[in-house]
């Protein structure tokens, strides 16, 4: 089973950037990726996904302003993120699944496997 680790978390200001990334065991070619986040007493809430061809989609609230993308090496995962608001704060996650749907659908709690997160803190 592959496994996810996640890095590049910090505090910054609002109005600032960070990028995420995720790091898999194996090639995730034919899995989809993707990201979601939990903010504290807040449910989990999906940003992006990445599907094997390639295509992106996103969450309202990661429209615009954060960006998924993977390394040619199909190993690490990325997520971009710009001016980024108080309200972003929280654990970020980066999940995989080899159910290639679970993308096309948006469906993120559909993903089978997630690393331990990496802490992301805005503040204003």
């Amino acid at each position: 089973q592959v496994q996810l680790t996640e890095s590049g978390g910090g505090s910054v200001q609002a109005g600032g950037s960070l990028t995420l990334s995720c790091e898999a065991s194996r090639d995730y070619r034919n899995y989809c990726m993707g990201w979601f986040r939990q903010a504290p007493g807040k449910a989990r809430e999906g940003l992006a996904n990445i599907a094997i061809d390639g295509s992106t989609r996103y969450e309202e609230s990661a429209k615009g302003r954060f960006t998924i993308s993977r390394a040619d090496n199909r190993t690490t995962l990325y997520l971009q993120m710009n001016n980024l608001k108080p309200e972003d704060t929280g654990i970020y996650y980066c999940a995989t699944d080899p159910t290639v749907r679970i993308c096309f659908e948006n469906n993120y709690d559909g993903f089978g496997i997630r690393g331990q997160g990496t802490q992301v803190t805005v503040s204003s």
